[in-house]
């Protein structure tokens, strides 16, 4: 039976760069899912009969909210839902169900790297039938309907079993749960050289990836360990858990340290990475050398032939305005298109979908291509093995070739997590009063060329997103970046962004925070850090 249950609006659900995210006792409030959920629907249009997917990264309040989303698809007219087994779906996944089943959308139930449990944070996001993030005139779309919402529809009905595949009726809709890995694995062995990669790992090439206690560890078993041959337990921390194993995970310097440590000791493997809380982000780090997010980008595009699923070359790459500009170059001696975008996945979604774009990268440890539209840890991961196979040459020798052929970024981030809100905003706003006066001014060797407000104006459909990060140019390539993140719970965080090019290859050596310490001073004394945050030292730098 359909009930439509009477609802008060909450004013707060207004989402973020992917999708709206909050603490756990926030989305517990009475009808606060239900409410958000009938909202996304409410928004769409044409959905009547059609298929929804619908999964999760396995965070505390994963199953009870696909229960909700369930009931109330059902109740708003979709003819089917594909569910993960267990509520089980990676972010990435997610889009390739969506994508290869022709589904109308899908609501991925996370919030990414952020940590889980009952008191840590959860997330809603809508995937449109692309597999990407919902635009903006949706997202707008959904905010303005949850400020008003006075109803929701769902279905009364016992809670089903997610965790039998198979097929069952919810009222008139069919709920179908699937294998959450099978498809995507499949995806992965038709990109790249499965046959290649399995020599290299039994050839002796130790291979580690840490899963985090996140969605990942399922995917990494099938694929690592049963279709390429790496030895059991090469998957470290496998088994996705509500609270993570009470750690942050997200792949980064501090919180992968673990397993940084290893790679880096003398009897460590020879390939080490790490997946974030929804399998969308991504960590790599060979022996001796870390691999940062922008030379990733880098690094893949200019060796994308290597994998039989870019064999024909790539049409362009598109890269997030504060990711350093190491791809740039790349798309110039290729003569390929590049394209700079704000920070968030959903805006790469047209130019892959226009055919400019084939590979995609953010400096927040996202990589991605046109075989979905999201990021994609483990897709990252197997380019990397599969570019070391090809190359028979080691991480460390691979970066040091790049550098050495196309210069180095230096390149680095320092994040002040948890700042008062509005001590960040005033932060914001006295730096973009002070623009206009910038251009010209001298901070020892430095001189500021140029500084502006980044906005970017979509090629494809000619849209206009203002305001999406403060950029500080100066004489020969340096900049400071300044943006406010969109994907914490908790106060605001300030993110940096630093970066020098140097294209003189006996300078490469040099250690990054020393390579950039005059454009970090620069960029504190311009924007009063600490005495407008009371903050000393980043909380982590990258």
């Amino acid at each position: 039976m359909i009930r439509t249950v009477s609802t008060a609006p909450y004013q707060d659900q207004k989402p973020g760069t992917s999708g709206l995210r909050k603490k756990v006792p926030v989305f517990q409030q009475e009808n606060y899912a239900e409410n958000f959920i009938q909202s996304i629907f409410d928004s769409l249009e044409g959905y009547e009969g059609k298929t929804l997917v619908i999964g999760g990264d396995g965070r505390f309040y994963n199953r009870e909210v696909i229960q909700i989303a369930l009931k109330m698809a059902a109740a708003n007219g979709f003819g089917k839902v594909m569910v993960g087994r267990g509520g089980i779906l990676s972010t990435p996944a997610a889009s390739h169900i969506i994508r290869k089943y022709g589904a109308f959308g899908g609501i991925v139930l996370s919030a990414s790297h952020n940590p889980g449990g009952p008191t840590e944070d959860f997330g809603i996001k809508y995937n449109i039938g692309n597999g990407g993030p919902a635009p903006e005139k949706i997202t707008d779309a959904i905010y303005t309907r949850s400020k008003i919402i006075d109803t929701y529809k769902i279905v009364e009905a016992p809670d089903l079993n997610l965790d039998a595949i198979g097929s069952s009726r919810l009222g008139e809709m069919t709920v179908e749960i699937i294998d959450p890995v099978k498809d995507y694995a499949d995806l992965m062995e038709s990109l790249f050289d499965f046959g290649a990669i399995r020599a290299l790992i039994g050839s002796g090439f130790r291979v580690v990836i840490d899963s985090m206690s996140a969605v990942t560890g399922p995917y990494a078993v099938d694929i690592l360990e049963r279709r390429l041959g790496a030895p059991a337990g090469s998957v470290r921390n496998a088994e996705p858990l509500p609270d993570f194993g009470h750690h942050h995970p997200d792949p980064n310097l501090v919180h992968a340290k673990a397993l940084y440590d290893d790679v880096m000791s003398p009897d460590g493997p020879d390939f080490g990475a790490a997946s974030d809380g929804d399998g969308d982000r991504n960590m790599v780090v060979g022996k001796g050398m870390f691999v940062t997010p922008s030379d990733s980008l880098a690094v893949i595009a200019a060796n994308a032939t290597c994998a039989p699923g870019y064999s024909q070359g790539i049409a362009g790459i598109a890269r997030s305005m504060p990711t350093s500009a190491a791809a740039d170059r790349v798309a110039e001696k290729l003569g390929i298109g590049m394209y700079e975008t704000p920070t968030g996945w959903k805006f790469f979604g047209n130019l892959l979908d226009a055919g400019k774009a084939t590979v995609c990268g953010e400096e927040s440890f996202g990589t991605g291509s046109s075989h979905v539209r999201e990021k994609d840890g483990l897709w990252a991961v197997l380019f990397w093995l599969n570019i070391i196979a090809a190359r028979k040459q080691s991480v460390k020798e691979i970066i040091e070739a790049h550098w050495a052929e196309f210069g180095r970024n230096f390149y680095s981030r320092h994040d002040y997590e948890e700042v008062d809100t509005a001590a960040a905003n005033a932060l914001m706003d006295s730096l973009r009063a002070k623009l206009p006066s910038l251009p010209g001014k001298s901070h020892g060797a430095l001189t500021i060329e140029s500084a502006d407000d980044f906005a970017y104006h979509d090629p494809i459909d000619g849209s206009v997103s203002r305001n999406q990060g403060i950029r500080i140019l100066f004489r020969g390539g340096s900049r400071v970046v300044f943006r406010l993140s969109g994907t914490g719970t908790s106060g605001a965080t300030l993110r940096v962004y630093v970066e020098r090019y140097e294209p003189d290859a006996s300078r490469h050596g040099t250690e990054t925070q020393a390579a950039l310490a005059d454009l970090i001073a620069v960029a504190e004394e311009i924007a009063e850090i600490r005495s407008r945050t009371g903050r000393d030292a980043p909380t982590v730098i990258t």
